[in-house]
């Protein structure tokens, strides 16, 4: 959605706090377009309205643990995220955080209108509501068409990473779309955001549990 504007929250990456100022966030330049599944380079600083999210909301952003394991396989999930990407996209109405909370940047569950982010966070409660684990659901930072920032959520299934979006109904591999990836959520830990650029990561960032290579 266009009103979205990447902003990273400057500080410690994982010690929530009160966000400082914000700074745009640069495209990634190196992910393989032919591959399943996006590859992560290290912790970066997670999006400003993520960061005030987890601080009002904080039972939804549990760390978790990863259960890659009890992964959905795709034969039986893809038509479930399909259902539940249009039904949430046909039930929000588009309308940006200031229009909707007087505010930029503002993430939330939504109930009538919402941003790019709300839907992704819409989607991501149904799911996990219907058996998905919370480490499959990842929210995702991406530049759009026009350069300009959105979020969507980035499903992991057994087949691929796929993309949620409010702009489309169709369920699509990351690869697929065409967007360029900024970062997203670990999947060990769901206050910890990861780079998908690897010019933005901060490896030596010590994360208890955390593979950077994920």
């Amino acid at each position: 959605m266009r009103s979205f504007s990447v902003l990273v929250a400057l500080g410690a990456v994982v010690l929530f706090g009160q966000p400082g100022h914000a700074k745009p966030v640069k495209a990634p330049t190196t992910q393989d377009s032919a591959a399943a599944f996006l590859r992560v380079y290290g912790v970066t600083q997670p999006p400003h309205g993520f960061v005030e999210f987890c601080n009002r909301e904080t039972a939804r952003c549990l760390e978790g643990a990863s259960d890659d394991l009890n992964r959905p396989q795709h034969d039986k999930s893809i038509g479930e995220l399909v259902r539940i990407n249009k039904a949430v996209n046909a039930e929000i109405e588009p309308a940006t955080d200031l229009e909707v909370y007087g505010r930029n940047e503002f993430w939330t569950l939504p109930v009538k209108r919402g941003d790019c982010e709300d839907y992704a966070l819409l989607k991501r409660q149904r799911l996990m509501a219907a058996g998905w684990p919370r480490s499959s659901l990842l929210m995702t930072v991406v530049l759009d068409e026009k350069g300009e920032g959105h979020a969507v959520l980035t499903a992991r299934t057994s087949e691929g990473d796929f993309v949620l979006d409010n702009k489309t109904d169709d369920i699509k591999l990351w690869s697929k779309t065409p967007y360029q990836f900024v970062m997203r959520q670990s999947y060990l830990n769901a206050r910890v955001w990861m780079s998908l650029d690897p010019t933005k990561a901060v490896p030596s960032v010590p994360v208890a549990g955390l593979d950077p290579a994920r």
